[in-house]
C-alpha cells in the first residue's frame, strides 16, 4: 500500500522577481488552457538507476526553481481585465515523498496520472510539480509534471540540459520577453505577419470540410498509430531529392488531406519560435501557429516537397505575432480552421513497431483535426462531426504511400 512519506520544504532565495504581462506565446497556451479546462501539463515518470537520494532530488528541484523563473511564477488578475504574471526571488518549494513498497512503478504512473487531471492553480502554485516514488526510503522513480504555461518541450530540455551541466550565469526570463514583444519592431513584425494570414486566407474557399454531422462514433478520438515505414521513408526520400525530412512529411500530408477531403490543404502549423534571436534558452512557451496552404493537386512528388519546403519557411517566418491581432483578423474574415498540424520529431532513432493503430476516445477537443508527428509515430486527434475516423485511418494510409511512391 502506498502512503505519502512525506513533504520535503524546498526553500529558495537569492534571485530577483519582477511583473509584467503575458508573453505572445503564454497568451495563446493560456487561451487554449481555459477553452479546453486543462493546465495542457507536460512531463511524466523516469525510473532512478543511478542511486540518487531524496536529498538530491530536493537539490535538483531547488536548481530547477532557482534557475528559472517561469517556475516560480504565479498569475495575477488584472484590473482591467486580463491577466499578468508576478515572478518570486525567493520562497518554498515542496517535493513530495512517496513511499511505495509494493508496486513503485505503479504508484509512480498513478501519480503522474493524477497530477495531470489536476488543474494547476496558476496564483498560488509553483508551476512545476515534482515528487519521488521510494521502496524503503530508496528512490526508485521521479514524477515531474509541468504546466505548459511554464515551458515547452524545447524549454524542457533546456532544462535538462542546464540541470545536467549545472549551468549558472544570467537567463533571459519570460516578463523580459513580453518587454521585448512591447517594443515598435515587434509591432512592425505583428503588421508583418497578419498581411501574410490575410492574403492566403482571402485566396482559399472559406470552407474546406462538409458541415459538421454525427456519425455515430464517440464525438472525440484519438488514433495513434507507430509508423517507421512513414519516417523512414520520408528520411530516403529526403536524401533522394536532397530535401529535408519535415518538408516530405508536410508534403505528404497534404497529399493525403487532398485523397480525403480534397482542395489545398490549409492547416495552422505549430511553429517554435526558438530560432529568433536572444529566445533559443527561453524557459517558457515559445511556439505559436503558423499558417500551412499547400495544394496537392496534380503535383507530383519531387514539385510539392518543394512547395511544403516555401509553405514551411513562410508559416515558420510568421509565426511570430500579437495573438489579438490574429484574433481579431479571423473576427474580419468568413474562414473556417481549425486542422492542425504538429512536428514534434526530435531526431531520435526510429525503432521498429508494428503497424496497429490504437484507439482512445477523448473528453474534450477544441479544433476539428490535429495531426501529431511523435518520434515513435503519428498521433491524430479529431472531431468525428468534422471528419470520420475511416477518412482519418485512410489519410494515414495515404501519407505513407506518399513517401514510398518514388522508391
Amino acid at each position: 500500500m502506498e502512503r505519502i512519506l512525506e513533504r520535503v520544504v524546498v526553500p529558495f532565495a537569492g534571485r530577483t522577481g519582477g511583473a509584467g504581462g503575458l508573453t505572445w506565446g503564454q497568451q495563446q497556451v493560456w487561451s487554449a488552457m481555459r477553452e479546453i479546462g486543462s493546465s495542457l501539463p507536460i512531463g511524466g515518470v523516469v525510473p532512478v538507476v543511478d542511486g540518487r537520494t531524496v536529498e538530491d532530488f530536493a537539490a535538483e528541484l531547488r536548481y530547477h526553481t532557482l534557475r528559472h523563473p517561469s517556475i516560480r511564477t504565479h498569475l495575477r488578475p488584472s484590473p482591467g481585465g486580463g491577466w499578468t504574471q508576478e515572478t518570486f526571488g525567493a520562497g518554498e518549494a515542496v517535493l513530495h515523498v512517496l513511499e511505495a513498497p509494493d508496486d513503485p512503478a505503479a504508484a509512480a504512473a498513478g501519480l503522474a496520472d493524477r497530477w495531470r487531471d489536476e488543474p494547476f492553480d496558476h496564483e498560488r502554485e509553483w508551476w512545476l510539480r515534482m515528487g519521488v516514488v521510494c521502496r524503503s526510503g530508496a528512490p526508485t522513480h521521479v514524477v515531474a509534471i509541468m504546466s505548459h504555461l511554464a515551458a515547452d518541450l524545447g524549454g524542457v530540455q533546456v532544462m535538462m540540459r542546464d540541470l545536467e551541466t549545472r549551468a549558472e550565469g544570467p537567463v533571459v526570463s519570460p516578463i523580459e520577453v513580453w518587454e521585448r514583444q512591447q517594443e515598435p519592431s515587434a509591432r512592425r513584425h505583428t503588421a508583418a505577419a497578419m498581411r501574410h494570414w490575410e492574403t492566403h486566407l482571402r485566396a482559399v474557399p472559406a470552407r474546406r470540410l462538409p458541415p459538421p454531422v454525427d456519425r455515430g462514433e464517440p464525438r472525440y478520438l484519438r488514433l495513434v498509430r507507430p509508423s517507421p515505414a512513414l519516417y523512414r521513408g520520408a528520411s530516403a526520400m529526403a536524401a533522394r531529392l536532397a530535401a529535408d525530412p519535415a518538408w516530405v512529411l508536410l508534403a505528404a500530408f497534404a497529399a493525403a488531406w487532398d485523397g480525403v477531403a480534397g482542395g489545398p490543404l490549409v492547416a495552422e502549423a505549430i511553429i517554435g519560435n526558438r530560432f529568433r534571436p536572444g529566445l533559443a534558452d527561453v524557459v517558457s512557451p515559445m511556439t505559436q501557429n503558423g499558417l500551412i496552404v499547400l495544394d496537392a493537386a496534380a503535383r507530383d512528388p519531387q514539385d510539392l516537397v518543394a512547395r511544403a519546403r516555401t509553405a514551411s519557411m513562410s508559416a515558420s517566418k510568421h509565426a511570430y505575432y500579437d495573438p489579438a491581432a490574429r484574433l481579431d483578423l479571423l473576427a474580419r474574415l468568413p474562414v473556417e480552421l481549425g486542422v492542425f498540424y504538429n512536428d514534434r520529431r526530435t531526431g531520435a532513432a526510429v525503432a521498429d513497431a508494428p503497424h496497429t493503430v490504437t484507439r482512445e476516445p477523448m473528453r474534450f477537443f477544441n479544433e476539428k483535426l490535429m495531426v501529431n508527428l511523435d518520434d515513435t509515430g503519428v498521433v491524430v486527434e479529431f472531431d468525428t462531426r468534422h471528419i470520420a475516423e475511416a477518412d482519418v485511418l485512410r489519410m494515414l494510409t495515404a501519407m505513407e504511400a506518399f513517401v514510398l511512391s518514388t522508391r
